[in-house]
């Protein structure tokens, strides 16, 4: 305070706060005293000199301000706490003040200071004081009107109440106003993404999924839910795009396509992906791949379509020996599932995939997640990545080197609304056993060979027999047994196909009804 020897003292603003409150109910219950006791402090034990004091005086030892009882001095009445007193109220209903004191030692002479001028003071935040008021009404009321100021104190501790909030996104955007259309894609297709972690008796993971439906059906791999094989029941647990951790439970897998669904318990508000026509891709068109790579949810990385129809064979223990053709042992890549061990053998067969092929970096973690379109539609479901060179070196799969592979979004969807309708889904069978068209000196174009043909079945029934070299698949180039075993794999059973072939140096084509595979 300052002195403000030509004005007299500035009556300060008036203190309606509930601190204030309690203080004057106190100083009525002690109005009967010329001295009342001083209040206590709940600020610094002391404070310290005060030099716009006039000589000889000191300030009370308490964490407030004090001023003299107006009911001895004159001038205008101030509060315990520095507050302006209306004038017309009686004096003792003003709380108490401590005096003050002269330096000689004498005590109990009191006498008002020079007039001062008060600070304004900013309205106070409801708190120690308010604390004090709602417990001595609890004490007083009992029961349940105690329980009920606890309340008042307990909803003061808390934050505001939030309505319609927006969630959370994996996506970051900071600067609005310069996006690239990489990021436009993210934004779009990353909230119908999920993280998804698998825990079984022996072993553990994660991987990715894309929601299908508002109501919690989520797509993914089979080597996820299954831990590669490892597990039947595993226990699964689902974070999607806002943080919103849920149960789920497996609906069905397909271990032949390596496709999975499982449905998340009690949510209907999940943002379904849109799904793209994966006949319709280019070679070079925009490819943009969302998952959670080693356990980074909503990691976004872009690339290209590197090349359609790409047909590869990998290992899978969840398949028996005998569901597929074992790739060619000459090979300089190692097609596996990421994250899969590849120098550890497992007792199972391999699986042929048909595949769409980019340069989007795709990482153990991926599986499952989606490579979408420039709109942000699905066009793959992220299944397998190549690693340059044996792997036995390393003991274990390595990161992505530019070469990853993605289910199309036809295939997987059709095997994913069959698992969902009947709880599995089928597959085509030619009957007939084929090599690669390259390994008989005798050949004179690439395709599938067939050795022999099964009696009864699709290829008999259409008149192929051993020797005929199959060069197309309705619309799709075959060059090897992968190539016919992975298109095969990807129709239903009972499903029609125009199959082109050459015998005897003549092309043909012809109509066959595939049969059905029994897993």
């Amino acid at each position: 305070m300052n002195e403000n020897p030509s004005n007299g003292p500035t009556a300060p603003e008036p203190d309606n706060s509930a601190d204030a409150a309690a203080r004057h109910d106190s100083a009525n219950e002690s109005s009967a005293s010329t001295q009342p006791e001083q209040p206590t402090s709940f600020g610094a034990a002391s404070v310290p000199p005060r030099p716009d004091l006039p000589q000889g005086w000191s300030a009370p030892t308490t964490g407030y301000s004090q001023t003299p009882n107006a009911a001895t001095h004159p001038g205008q009445p101030t509060g315990a706490f520095g507050q302006q007193l209306p004038p017309q109220q009686a004096p003792n209903s003003y709380a108490p003040y401590a005096p003050y004191t002269a330096s000689d030692g004498s005590g109990g002479h009191t006498q008002p200071p020079t007039a001062q001028k008060t600070k304004e003071r900013k309205p106070k935040r409801a708190s120690a004081g308010l604390l004090v008021a709602c417990l001595a009404i609890g004490a007083v009321v009992g029961g349940a009107s105690g329980a009920g100021a606890f309340a008042v104190i307990d909803s003061m501790q808390q934050g505001t109440p939030v309505s319609n909030e927006a969630g959370n996104s994996s996506v970051t955007i900071n600067n609005t106003d310069d996006v690239t259309k990489t990021t436009a894609i993210a934004a779009k297709a990353a909230p119908s993404v999920v993280t998804i972690s698998v825990r079984g008796t022996q072993a553990a993971g994660s991987g990715s999924g894309i929601v299908l439906s508002k109501d919690g059906y989520v797509l993914t791999n089979n080597h996820v839910v299954t831990l590669d094989g490892e597990t039947a029941d595993a226990v699964i647990q689902v974070t999607d795009d806002a943080g919103n951790i849920y149960k789920a439970k497996v609906v069905g897998t397909d271990p032949i396509y390596d496709i999975a669904v499982i449905k998340l318990e009690n949510v209907n508000d999940l943002t379904p992906m849109a799904f793209g026509d994966s006949s319709d891709i280019n070679v070079g068109d925009a490819a943009v791949a969302i998952g959670a790579p080693l356990g980074l949810s909503g990691t976004v990385t872009d690339g290209i379509i590197s090349a359609l129809n790409r047909s590869i064979t990998v290992a899978s223990s969840a398949v028996p020996d005998n569901s597929g053709d074992q790739g060619d042992d000459e090979t300089p890549f190692q097609f596996g599932l990421p994250g899969q061990d590849q120098n550890q053998s497992k007792g199972g067969g391999y699986i042929s995939l048909s595949v769409i092929q980019t340069d989007a970096a795709i990482n153990p973690g991926n599986s499952g997640g989606a490579l979408v379109d420039d709109e942000g539609k699905l066009i793959g479901v992220n299944v397998a990545i190549a690693s340059a060179g044996s792997s036995s070196d390393s003991g274990s799969q390595s990161g992505s080197i530019g070469v990853g592979f993605a289910i199309p979004s036809n295939i997987a969807k059709r095997i994913a609304d069959e698992i969902i309708e009947n709880g599995h889904a089928t597959h085509g069978l030619l009957g007939a056993s084929v090599m690669d068209a390259s390994s008989d000196e005798n050949a004179t174009v690439s395709g599938a060979l067939i050795k022999e043909v099964s009696s009864g079945g699709a290829a008999a029934d259409a008149g192929l027999r051993a020797g005929d070299i199959i060069t197309r698949f309705n619309d799709t180039p075959i060059s090897n047994k992968v190539d016919i075993t992975a298109q095969v794999r990807a129709e239903a059973a009972g499903s029609k196909a125009t199959i082109t072939y050459v015998r005897n140096g003549q092309k043909y084509t012809v109509d066959v009804t595939l049969g059905s595979l029994s897993e």
